[in-house]
């Protein structure tokens, strides 16, 4: 396994608010962080995971990895009205669309509200590490949510980086983590299922 470098966090703060949205993702991130002697506490906030037995499945594995190495694991509400209600209109945007940036919005801007009223002073997520996913944009909805509160920032490291992508594979292995096969919308559900017909595959487990 690549070597980790170790982690200073925006003004050498030692406590990290990790927004979670799963084990695979998450993992890399919280063995980098534990590595570089900070204290971490995993925030689980994604009302966007569809259906609800998907969202309990991902959930459940993130926590039982969280409590695998003592790290406090909060289990944020499953707003899914809010967020159906946020995406309205936006049904049809493709992967990394305006859909995308409306969900990051929501879910960063509701980490930052838990990091304000909790005390921590930086947060970051770990939806930037996956291939499937816009760095740049999921970064720029933490940014914006950190400015919504004083005193609080949003650490844009790229969790890729320094053998990142390939050491979140690796832990994914060793781990038995659930491969997912969508990234987690009723939406995305539908557009993986279209592929994978034009593929000649099976549809995802949840028929949609």
């Amino acid at each position: 396994m690549t070597e980790r470098q170790l982690l200073i966090p925006p003004y050498h703060e030692t406590q990290v608010l990790l927004h979670s949205c799963c084990a695979p993702c998450s993992g890399e991130i919280m063995q980098a962080l534990i590595t570089s002697q900070l204290e971490i506490t995993v925030f689980f906030y994604n009302p966007n995971i569809h259906p609800r037995a998907e969202y309990e499945l991902r959930k459940q594995e993130n926590k039982t990895f969280a409590e695998k190495y003592g790290v406090p694991f909060i289990d944020a509400d499953y707003d899914v009205d809010n967020w159906f209600a946020r995406v309205k209109g936006l049904e049809q945007e493709p992967e990394r669309g305006r859909r995308c940036s409306v969900c990051f919005d929501l879910r960063l801007w509701r980490t930052a509200l838990f990091a304000h009223e909790h005390g921590f002073k930086v947060f970051t997520s770990s939806l930037g590490i996956s291939r499937w996913k816009d760095m740049n944009q999921v970064n720029h909805s933490g940014l914006q949510a950190a400015q919504t509160f004083p005193n609080l920032s949003y650490w844009a490291y790229n969790w890729r980086k320094q053998g990142g992508s390939q050491r979140m594979v690796e832990i994914t292995r060793q781990e038995n983590f659930y491969r997912q096969e969508y990234c987690g919308c009723v939406y995305s559900l539908r557009d993986a299922n279209q592929w994978r017909q034009q593929q000649g595959r099976q549809k995802c487990r949840w028929q949609r």
